[in-house]
């Protein structure tokens, strides 16, 4: 018989429960026995609903009161110096403190993971690292859901990847030498573990998707073959690439089982199989946990059947990764289109589609398994056959495309000086990245509206109210640049999305980005199109409240595509191309209509790089070639930014600068602009506005700890080149804290422009 199982859960919930409480503790609405009963009460209601979908084993420790690998840094004691309170054990508090800062520690570093919308807390090493066994949330949830009754597989990230994941401050050490500290503790982990009486453990070891390095693949057989005598079963799990170079390696190591990802990989299949030790599980990741189309079971089947025949009793089936990548359930879409609802299945459903598979491995006569087998037939066969999906009109504009429409006029040392005549800006200018707080006034306005309880005319009276405050709080604090503020955005994806043909909508869709920041993307089902301008009106308002430049603010091609679930019957270039166009008719009415500035954020940009060099350059070319088929049809004197955000820049620089906007905006106040130095090593030829504050975390930064940072920044790229911004939108931020640090934010600019002119 075969094996049901998931490798993690989404932790928000139906209705975002955990985002509320976490707000509210934050808040002080809620204490601390409120926010645990609401984690155990969310634990509770997702183990059952794994367990109804027909799940055999149910992971246990895919729950975080932020992020998981944060969790693994507190329970094996890597606790920066600065968020340790006299040697006693770190409490939620300290957890949070980690998380998003406080007046007195800068937050950790905050970055993606792997290539995901989902951010992680970069463990934080200090040269002389030790590693203890303090924070026991695991095991305390293990017996949780024992007590529940429920068959439990606890889940670890692996030690190796752990390690790569984190960074030594301050040192150029290599992380491989904290390999053997870190193991006495993960083998006190497994060893509490077995006590518990548990049977197996998965371990997750996605880096064995990378080109990893000599050493780092040494490193795993010399790990797990100290790991081995732990008294449980364990399974390392790999996902988002295919093992590749690894695969001996990983079918190799001294543990029960492997997983592999045939959903991002699946021409590995037969290696795998032939290289297999005869004792081994195998756990073929089947159904798409990053994506929301319903699997193709008939076509699955297929493969399972001919991998039972071989495997027997040691197959295993899951989603390709944690679902903690798709929203929860479906049933709760209750005024989709039925059609298009059909071919969907959230995390409830891909439970669902797993264990369906197993029950026609084991019973593949039953009355029930054919009925769904035919129900499923019938919805690949809809979506394949629809004629919602493929529009003549967008195909002949794509093969339209000539090599013409992605060049600049003039090359950026022309255009700047172009630009820097009709903008007339002072050394450092200030900007901000584009949002400001979003109010529950307007938050509650924006769902009248959606309600029908808000007429139009209404509608568009407050939000330009709110603009105009804007306007006035930016001309106020002395800005140079000012924005409108996006209050009539619910999203940066979102918002555009509504506005395009070929994207379908959902009211729960809920995922997790980080801590209590929640997104939901739209589904892009058909080829996709522009029919009306998106941003001309409320730009134009702006506009017109000042004197001071003001910024068009758009969402690019690539970062459109990354945040929304895509379609899989399109290759990502063509869907790439067919949003660029949409934004490039966006980017040209901005222009007509006189805006002198428009940014094209495309904060995504780097995430949709793919983790195996060899397909890089691929990637790397299209994603360019989109950015520019959408940016590059202005005159010189209006100027492109673009912003990118909580990335490694090292690897991907000279694609950077191909894109050829004439400014970026980045991320680098959390690792103290340390990111800049890829963009100085490689004489990055644009102007550059390093972030100097932290957006993300609770506190107001002082002005000299800014002047610091823009000291710094100076040291990396030349003065006349620098501008100064936060390191994000400020959408999640109260007006109180916004003024504050933008306020030290100007200051700190006048300050070195008197220094500096």
């Amino acid at each position: 018989m075969a094996v049901a199982h998931s490798l993690g859960f989404p932790r928000i919930g139906r209705d975002r429960e955990l985002k509320k409480a976490l707000e509210a503790y934050w808040s002080g609405e809620l204490d601390e026995s409120g926010l645990r009963q609401t984690g155990q009460q969310l634990r509770a209601a997702h183990w059952q609903l794994q367990k109804e979908a027909g799940l055999h084993w149910l992971p246990v420790g895919d729950f975080a009161w932020y992020d998981q690998v944060l969790t693994h840094s507190l329970m094996l004691g890597v606790i920066p110096e600065r968020f340790r309170s006299g040697g006693s054990q770190p409490t939620l508090d300290t957890l949070f403190a980690m998380a998003r800062g406080s007046q007195t520690g800068t937050a950790c570093e905050l970055t993606k993971w792997f290539d995901t919308n989902y951010h992680y807390l970069v463990p934080e090493f200090a040269p002389d690292q030790t590693f203890s066994l303090g924070w026991t949330q695991l095991f305390e949830e293990v017996e949780e859901a024992l007590a529940l009754g429920y068959p439990v597989k606890p889940v670890l990230i692996g030690p190796l990847t752990y390690l790569w994941l984190g960074r030594i401050k301050g040192s150029d050490m290599d992380r491989l030498e904290l390999l053997e500290p870190l193991l006495p503790v993960y083998a006190a982990i497994l060893d509490r573990l077995a006590s518990l009486g548990v049977e197996w453990v998965q371990l997750d070891e996605p880096v064995l998707g990378l080109d990893l390095p000599r050493a780092w693949q040494a490193a795993f057989e010399r790990a797990y073959n100290q790991l081995q005598r732990a008294p449980l079963k364990k399974m390392v799990a790999t996902y988002f690439s295919g093992l590749e170079d690894n695969l001996g390696l990983a079918a190799g190591l001294p543990v029960e089982g492997l997983h592999v990802d045939l959903v991002r990989a699946p021409e590995q299949y037969p290696q795998v199989l032939d290289r297999l030790p005869a004792y081994k599980v195998l756990s073929l990741g089947v159904v798409n946990g990053r994506n929301v189309w319903r699997c193709d079971l008939q076509q699955t089947l297929e493969m399972l059947q001919h991998a039972a025949l071989r495997l027997g009793k040691r197959l295993w089936v899951a989603p390709s990764c944690s679902l903690l990548h798709c929203p929860v359930d479906l049933e709760r879409e209750d005024q989709m289109d039925a059609g298009l609802k059909s071919w969907l299945a959230f995390a409830v459903q891909k439970c669902q589609e797993v264990a369906l598979l197993v029950q026609a491995l084991d019973e593949p006569e039953a009355g029930a398994v054919q009925q769904a087998l035919a129900i499923s037939q019938q919805v690949q066969d809809s979506r394949r056959q629809s004629a919602r999906i493929h529009r003549p009109e967008v195909q002949a504009r794509l093969a339209g495309i000539q090599p013409g429409d992605l060049q600049r006029q003039s090359p950026f040392a022309a255009r700047i000086v172009l630009q820097q005549e009709r903008l007339r800006l002072p050394l450092l200018p200030t900007t901000t990245i584009g949002s400001f707080p979003q109010t529950a006034g307007i938050r509650q306005a924006r769902r009248s509206f959606r309600q029908g309880q808000l007429g139009a005319k209404a509608y568009q009276e407050a939000m330009q109210a709110e603009i105009r405050h804007v306007v006035a709080v930016q001309e106020r604090l002395g800005l140079d640049v000012l924005v409108h503020g996006e209050p009539e955005r619910n999203d940066m994806v979102e918002y555009f999305a509504e506005q395009l043909d070929g994207y379908l909508f959902t009211r729960f869709g809920w995922v997790q980005s980080y801590g209590s920041r929640c997104v939901k993307p739209a589904v892009i089902y058909g080829d996709l199109s522009r029919p009306a301008p998106m941003t001309l009106d409320w730009i134009g308002y702006a506009r017109r409240q000042t004197e001071k430049p003001v910024k068009g603010m758009l969402t690019g091609p690539v970062t459109m595509l990354m945040w929304s679930f895509p379609r899989e019957d399109l290759p990502l270039e063509a869907q790439a191309r067919q949003l660029a166009l949409a934004i490039r008719d966006e980017v040209h009415d901005l222009e007509q209509a006189g805006t002198p500035i428009i940014q094209i954020d495309e904060a995504a940009f780097r995430e949709g790089l793919p983790l195996r060099k060899s397909a890089q350059k691929a990637y790397l070319d299209w994603a360019v070639g989109a950015f520019r088929l959408c940016s590059a049809g202005v005159a010189d004197q209006t100027q492109i930014h673009t912003h990118m955000c909580y990335s490694e820049f090292n690897e991907i620089i000279g694609a950077i600068a191909a894109m050829d906007a004439d400014v970026i905006s980045i991320e680098t106040s959390r690792s103290q602009m340390k990111l800049l130095d890829a963009f100085r090593q490689f004489a990055y030829p644009g102007e550059i506005g390093p972030g100097v504050y932290d957006i993300h975390s609770p506190r107001v930064p002082g002005v000299s700890e800014m002047v610091s940072l823009l000291e710094s920044a100076a040291r990396h790229i030349p003065v006349e080149r620098l501008w100064v911004n936060p390191d994000c939108g400020l959408k999640t931020r109260g007006w109180p804290e916004t003024e504050a640090a933008l306020a030290n934010m100007v200051a700190a600019t006048h300050l070195l422009r008197q220094r500096w002119s």
